[in-house]
């Protein structure tokens, strides 16, 4: 007899439960000194494969969910904060209240203690203060998944024969090519927000991203290396064509395996002695804006939540000693956050339930802002910009970028190469190094061509820009008119670890730089 199979565990559970979620947050009100509290119920439905050398190398399809509770509560208020996942069996019956009274009392109890404990370290300590929470809009509002392909709909099996056919036409490229692998995703996700102030938010989206690595090598030379990614908040239409790059997964992957090809018999640059005119592409700038204007923008970095285990902001080395209302770029020079825009980095709502807007970071080489939450807000005397997120809905929310650029310009970038006498066009992020503050940087590129009357001469690998971030933003000369936001999927921070998507990009830019390569 034919076995039937049981129904999955999908995002429609969360039709469900929202009156219980309505109840919990009624009950956390209830609590003597409970001052404010939400919870977050996320959950995500996703299929992935991978190949390795037109080989079926893992095939998947899963579903996520989890819950968040954060509480502040006290004399001298804290925060108390539970997370757990959440099976298909927790959505049963009174299984669910049960769940969300446990957790509600159990991020309860941790705020009281920590709020006891701030206040019997006061005298020591007088730094410490209530926590405060910047007033926002408390918005009700249902935000569906935008897609043409419902990623629920792609057989499992396409998903994989996907991969294997792309990883198999990559090693078709060239004998060079060592090693092709490619892995796919596209996943469904939902998320409830509910608080004590009132808020309700049922926020969907899609994703679908396809991610690939190659290895080439020409004889016995030094073997050459890429990785890249291609996504978006969008169904399986993403790896069809429906991209920034207006390709499709196969044609990309293609396309990054005959440069890497081309680059395994390429001479090594040389690093310079003293700065260069460099113009670097959009590609490059994402991880560049990423790192050195990104991070330090990030409020609970910059006011020092965070030095610990990831560092501090050159932006901001005191409330009383920052770069806020100072040049710190070229006047050329514009940089924002704007979940707003396509890229991994979209969103109506951020984690703490706040309508997400754009943040001025950089105003014609002027810092203006940061990107912050509620409680980071009230800090810094700003206005709530909505950029706190978490990985999922267990996890403790952060401020994180979302489409995080340097903003367009009105040059055409072959104009900007075509004026460089001499100089290198510094092209496709690979690996960054920088300083706990990113007062100063190495980001290595893909590519990077010599520039000789305008024109591209030579190919070189191994080679990148090295500078004084403040250096080379003041001496961006000349800012492009191709705007692109690239996927990033693999933003690490907190602690525990959380990883995290957002977008990344900017402009082709030109200014000076040390390259970075093999030194003689």
């Amino acid at each position: 007899m034919k076995r039937k199979r049981a129904k999955r565990f999908s995002i429609e559970a969360l039709d469900d439960i929202k009156d219980r979620a309505l109840e919990a947050t009624e009950y956390a009100r209830s609590l003597k000194e409970c001052q404010y509290a939400d919870l977050r119920i996320g959950l995500t439905e996703y299929k992935t494969a991978s190949s390795e050398n037109g080989n079926a190398k893992e095939v998947r399809e899963e579903e996520s969910a989890s819950l968040g509770v954060r509480v502040i509560a006290g004399e001298m208020a804290a925060w108390g904060h539970y997370g757990q996942p959440l099976g298909k069996l927790d959505f049963k019956g009174k299984a669910l209240w049960r769940v969300l009274r446990h957790g509600i009392n159990s991020a309860y109890e941790r705020a009281q203690a920590n709020a006891a404990k701030k206040l019997s370290l006061k005298d020591l300590a007088p730094a410490l203060a209530p926590v405060r929470l910047a007033p926002v809009q408390v918005c009700q509002d249902v935000v569906p998944a935008v897609f043409e392909e419902d990623p629920r709909q792609v057989p499992l099996k396409e998903v994989l024969a996907l991969a294997v056919e792309v990883t198999k036409e990559m090693k078709a490229v060239a004998p060079e090519v060592k090693f092709a692998y490619v892995a796919v995703l596209t996943a469904l996700t939902r998320e409830l927000f509910y608080s004590t102030e009132g808020a309700a938010i049922d926020q969907s989206h899609a994703l679908t991203q396809g991610n690939m690595y190659i290895v080439a090598q020409k004889g016995g030379a030094i073997p050459e290396t890429f990785i890249d990614y291609l996504g978006a908040q969008r169904g399986w239409e993403v790896v069809k064509g429906k991209n920034l790059y207006n390709k499709s997964l196969l044609d990309l992957a293609l396309e990054r395996t005959r440069d890497t090809v081309e680059l395994s018999g390429a001479d090594f640059l040389t690093s310079s002695e003293k700065p260069v005119v460099v113009v670097t592409d959009p590609h490059f700038n994402a991880l560049l804006v990423h790192e050195i204007i990104g991070h330090p923008t990030e409020a609970d970095r910059a006011i020092k939540m965070e030095t610990a285990y990831a560092g501090r902001s050159w932006f901001l080395r005191g409330l009383n000693d920052s770069e806020l209302g100072k040049q710190v770029a070229s006047n050329l020079l514009s940089a924002f956050s704007d979940p707003s825009l396509e890229g991994y980095g979209h969103y109506k709502y951020d984690a703490e339930g706040v309508p997400a807007k754009r943040a001025i970071l950089i105003d014609k080489g002027v810092l203006r802002g940061f990107m912050n939450g509620r409680e980071s807000a009230v800090i810094l005397n700003q206005e709530p910009n909505g950029s706190m997120r978490a990985t999922e809905c267990h996890y403790v929310p952060l401020v994180r970028m979302t489409n995080t650029v340097i903003a367009t310009g009105d040059r055409n970038p072959e104009d900007i190469i075509a004026e460089v006498k001499e100089g290198y066009y510094v092209v496709n992020h690979r690996i960054p190094s920088i300083s706990e503050s990113r007062e100063n940087f190495r980001i290595s590129a893909q590519k990077v061509y010599k520039i000789e009357d305008g024109k591209l001469v030579k190919l070189y690998r191994g080679g990148g820009i090295t500078s004084d971030s403040r250096a080379f933003f003041m001496s961006i000369d000349a800012v492009g008119k191709d705007l692109a936001i690239f996927p990033i999927p693999n933003c690490g921070k907190g602690q525990p670890m959380q990883v995290m998507k957002v977008g990344n990009g900017g402009p082709t830019l030109r200014g000076m730089a040390k390259l970075t390569g093999e030194y003689r």
